[in-house]
């Protein structure tokens, strides 16, 4: 307790120079709360919407699909088995059949994923009611990436052009019926939703799909033959992985903040022991152990971050809370990087993101406040009363 309070006279004895570095250590304190928040909140977003809007709670892929290789759609479907028709009826999966075509926009070709769902489907939040038309046409719906792109509205009549499973092209007039807003892109961009049936019609593909969307609540358990299940780890590597890279850029600005703070307090610390060194030798004299004085500079510059932390709760919680209630508006174009990212994100602050943020920032100022106060336990007392270092 004696070490505290004269740790504490000093500080306040100190003024500006306490002042100036508990405003640097307190920015920092904010700056690394509020950045790893915002990570946190667009991750939490992220999954959410990925969820609810593409992969409810796990995805069955037709065996020889992947994303990535557009080479595989016209091999990856399969019939849907008895078993698999009637999870489908009781609402535990949703089938989702993709092919590839072309539309024709004012005349222009371009190239767009079709995909058929299933309008009556209620596992996932895509807005497939809004598949209704007239027979003359097929009815479709996209997002607004898309019908930005493509220059669509709705009630616009397209022809698109497709290839069926016999290898024979054919085309058709579609009806845009419905365009939706949404955070993930991959559902979005370059992307034709139609009615399952319509599809599985124009491939000749009764009864056959390339995806079975699980329900989150009460999805269908065990293997299908034929397909292979994707859970929610593979199925959000990608936005785990922009997480983890956008964290490197977080934490090449922490080691920067730290840096200046903590060469803030190492000069203050040799500049205090270079000025104190009567009452260090004072203190030695008076009966304390020049381990306990190497122990009161230590604190003396472990406070710093206690007062700096108290600072930065007074002004920096109002901050925070505000901008977890307003959110962090992104700038115009990151919804067409390829990722999900909503147009605002509202950043995520825990007690952990909170409580782990002090305790390193406490350990680091320790250590660097007690690298300079070693130089102590080499003074001869007789000096230090005299002002002299050896």
């Amino acid at each position: 307790m004696l070490a505290l309070k004269l740790a504490y006279r000093n500080l306040m004895g100190a003024k500006l120079r306490t002042w100036l570095n508990m405003i640097v250590l307190s920015m920092a304190f904010l700056v690394i709360i509020w950045n790893k928040g915002l990570l946190n909140g667009w991750d939490q977003q992220a999954r959410r919407d990925t969820i609810d809007w593409e992969i409810g709670g796990g995805v069955y892929w037709q065996e020889n699909y992947d994303p990535y290789d557009p080479y595989t759609i016209e091999d990856s479907h399969g019939r849907m088995s008895d078993v698999t028709l009637k999870a489908v009826e009781d609402g535990k999966l949703t089938p989702i059949l993709i092919a590839q075509a072309s539309i024709y926009p004012e005349g222009r070709v371009q190239s767009v994923s079709m995909r058929g769902i299933d309008p009556a489907q209620a596992l996932l939040d895509l807005p497939a009611n809004k598949l209704t038309g007239d027979n003359s046409s097929v009815p479709a719906m996209i997002g607004q990436r898309a019908a930005r792109n493509f220059k669509l509205n709705v009630g616009d009549y397209v022809t698109v052009r497709w290839r069926d499973v016999n290898g024979t092209f054919d085309a058709k007039e579609m009806q845009i019926v419905h365009i939706f807003k949404t955070n993930v892109s991959t559902i979005d961009a370059r992307v034709v939703w139609v009615p399952l049936a319509d599809l599985q019609e124009m491939m000749q593909m009764p009864t056959e799909t390339t995806l079975l969307v699980t329900s989150q609540e009460a999805g269908f358990q065990g293997s299908i033959p034929g397909w292979i299940f994707k859970d929610h780890y593979f199925l959000l590597t990608e936005i785990r992985e922009m997480i983890e890279m956008k964290s490197v850029s977080g934490q090449v600005m922490f080691l920067i903040l730290m840096s200046l703070a903590m060469l803030a307090i190492f000069d203050t610390q040799v500049l205090s022991i270079f000025r104190r060194q009567k009452e260090i030798g004072t203190h030695i004299a008076l009966g304390m152990t020049q381990r306990q004085v190497v122990a009161l500079f230590t604190i003396e510059g472990a406070m710093h971050a206690v007062l700096a932390a108290i600072l930065a709760a007074l002004y920096g919680f109002p901050l925070l809370y505000l901008q977890a209630k307003s959110g962090w508006s992104m700038p115009e174009g990151t919804d067409d990087f390829g990722m999900t990212i909503a147009d605002i994100v509202y950043p995520s602050y825990s007690l952990g993101l909170v409580v782990g943020t002090t305790l390193i920032v406490l350990i680091t100022t320790t250590i660097v406040s007690y690298l300079p106060a070693r130089r102590i336990s080499k003074m001869n007392p007789t000096d230090a009363i005299r002002g002299k270092i050896q």
